[in-house]
C-alpha cells in the first residue's frame, strides 16, 4: 500500500456501532472498513458524475438529431413522392 496518512474523524455512535458490527463479521479493523467505504464512495461518485455527463451529452445530441431530422423531412417526403409516382407509372 502507498504511504498512508492518519486522520481523525467524528461519527455518530450509531454509525460507529454499525461499523463495529461489520468489523466483527468481516474480521477487519476499523481502518480497513473505513478505507473500503471511502473507496466505494469515491467509485460511486465517479460513476455518478460520468452518468450525468453522458446524460447531458445524449440530451445535447437529441436536440441536434431533431434539428437534422426536421431539416431533412422535406427531402425525404419529396423522395417518397417520387418513388410512389414511379411505382404508379
Amino acid at each position: 500500500m502507498p504511504a498512508s496518512k492518519r486522520i481523525i474523524i467524528t461519527v455518530p455512535e450509531t454509525l460507529l456501532a454499525e461499523m463495529d458490527d461489520i468489523t466483527e463479521i468481516d474480521s477487519k479493523n476499523r481502518s480497513e472498513v473505513v478505507r473500503e467505504a471511502i473507496r466505494f464512495y469515491l467509485g460511486e461518485r465517479k460513476r455518478s458524475l460520468l452518468r450525468e455527463q453522458m446524460k447531458k451529452g445524449y440530451m445535447e445530441m437529441a436536440h441536434i438529431n431533431i434539428g437534422l431530422a426536421n431539416e431533412n423531412v422535406l427531402v425525404e417526403d419529396e423522395a417518397l413522392n417520387n418513388f410512389i409516382e414511379k411505382l404508379l407509372e
